[in-house]
Parts: C-alpha cells; sequence; structure tokens
C-alpha cells in the first residue's frame, strides 16, 4: 500500500553545486519548491511548502515524455523530524566512519 499523499508537478533541475545554486520553482498544486541538490542523476532534495506546511522532500524522479516527475520512492519530513535528523548528524558521521 502507498503512503503516496498527494500529486505532484514536474519540479525542474537542480545544479550539482549544492552550495552555490539553488532554483526555486512554481506549480500550479499549491506549491513552493527550491531545489536544493541533486544527490545523483535520478535523486534530489527539496524544500517544499505543501498546503501551508514546510517539507524538506528526498525523492527519486523518472522520466517520462522527456519530463522529469516524482516516483514513490522518497521521503518528507516536516521541520520537527528535520530538525531531530540535523541534530544527529554528527552521530551518523561517526558510526558511518565506524563501519568503514
Amino acid at each position: 500500500m502507498s503512503s503516496f499523499r498527494g500529486k505532484r508537478k514536474d519540479e525542474g533541475y537542480a545544479s550539482d553545486d549544492t552550495r552555490k545554486k539553488i532554483s526555486k520553482v512554481q506549480s500550479s498544486d499549491e506549491s513552493d519548491d527550491v531545489v536544493v541538490c541533486e544527490i545523483s542523476k535520478n535523486r534530489r532534495v527539496s524544500v517544499r511548502n505543501w498546503q501551508g506546511k514546510v517539507w524538506i522532500d528526498i525523492r527519486e524522479f523518472y522520466i517520462k515524455d522527456g519530463k522529469q516527475f516524482p516516483g514513490k520512492k522518497g521521503i518528507s519530513l516536516n521541520m520537527e523530524q528535520w530538525n531531530v535528523l540535523r541534530n544527529h548528524v554528527e552521530e551518523i558521521d561517526k558510526a558511518l566512519a565506524e563501519s568503514s
């Protein structure tokens, strides 16, 4: 069963240089998206304002008819969840270093 909550629109494309370029994309589904970075060819991180709430969206995209569309694989974090993750970055880095 899918937990996909809503219809999403094509969101544009961001540069690999995540610190210098951020693109804002407007669509007609009540959302303002800021593509923060492209993690890989088909994965990106964006910040979106959807239905009055801010979400950090980490998602895979697919191409259909020459356009990119969001796929089902991904996660959207609200601000509280994002802050929890952000506050544990050092612990995550430490665990990664230990497992290498």
